[in-house]
């Protein structure tokens, strides 16, 4: 795959991932999300990232899938080429223990709705377009989307959503649920790189520990997932950071965490 078509740039503490494919919409193929899996590992094993935004060039995030390509298969390659890839990825960037930020700046259609769904904030320029419009194509989302979406909005939205194939604006988006604030056109990137700033100083080992907190407890039942939670947070209680924080607090003071 050439070297531009993901470009990776630390800024700040901020890890940057731009899918750099204009001239298809950054539609997601097998050397993309190799590509993509690649440098979100490289993200997680940098001390100094604090956090990973995925954005996309030009006028789209991810305009979804290469459909030519989709078109030429068939079942069971499909299954155990391309869907088992795109599955995988997307795992690696849902269970990434750093804090993740969509920075939306276009269409996120399809894939780029999926990935979207992966991440943990969602900031999304005002003239942006979202959607899973795969029943149009006589399919359903098969990256993830039908699961995640029905289990991250109310399911009946989830189903219109779906069932209709329908593209929707950022501000309905941020009405339903979907992601977390709408910006000017040209701005989805700054103001992810000013949440990421404020990620930045807060403890990494308690967001990564909260993060799998949250994680797992969404897997189990209610009453399981309280005892997850406290079993946490007792781990949280033996780190350096804890302690640092709750003593800045008493000796008012800014803390100064170091991630242990």
């Amino acid at each position: 795959m050439p070297d531009e078509a993901l470009r990776y740039e630390q800024i700040g503490g901020a890890a940057v991932l731009t899918i750099n494919r204009p001239q298809t919409l950054n539609a997601l193929d097998l050397p993309t999300l190799d590509e993509l899996e690649a440098q979100v590992r490289r993200a997680a094993q940098d001390e100094a990232v604090k956090a990973v935004i995925f954005t996309g060039a030009g006028r789209a995030f991810i305009a979804g899938g290469d459909i030519a390509d989709l078109n030429s298969r068939q079942g069971l390659p499909h299954y155990l080429e391309f869907a088992e890839r795109i599955h995988s990825v997307f795992r690696t960037i849902e269970h990434l223990d750093k804090p993740t930020i969509a920075a939306v700046n276009g269409w996120a259609l399809g894939g780029g709705t999926e990935l979207l769904l992966c991440t943990d904030l969602r900031i999304v320029a005002k003239s942006a377009m979202l959607g899973l419009p795969e029943i149009n194509l006589g399919l359903f989302p098969g990256a993830g989307g039908s699961q995640r979406l029905l289990r991250q909005i109310s399911p009946c939205k989830a189903r219109e959503l779906m069932f209709l194939g329908e593209r929707i604006t950022a501000a309905e988006a941020e009405r339903i649920g979907l992601i977390n604030q709408v910006v000017e056109d040209g701005d989805a990137l700054t103001a992810a790189l000013s949440i990421a700033g404020k990620l930045a100083g807060k403890s990494s080992m308690t967001l990564k520990l909260l993060k799998r907190n949250l994680r797992d407890g969404a897997e189990m039942t209610p009453s399981a997932a309280l005892r997850h939670e406290q079993a946490m947070i007792g781990l949280v209680l033996d780190s350096h950071d804890a302690h640092e924080g709750c003593s800045a607090f008493l000796d008012k003071r800014p803390a100064t965490f170091e991630g242990r």
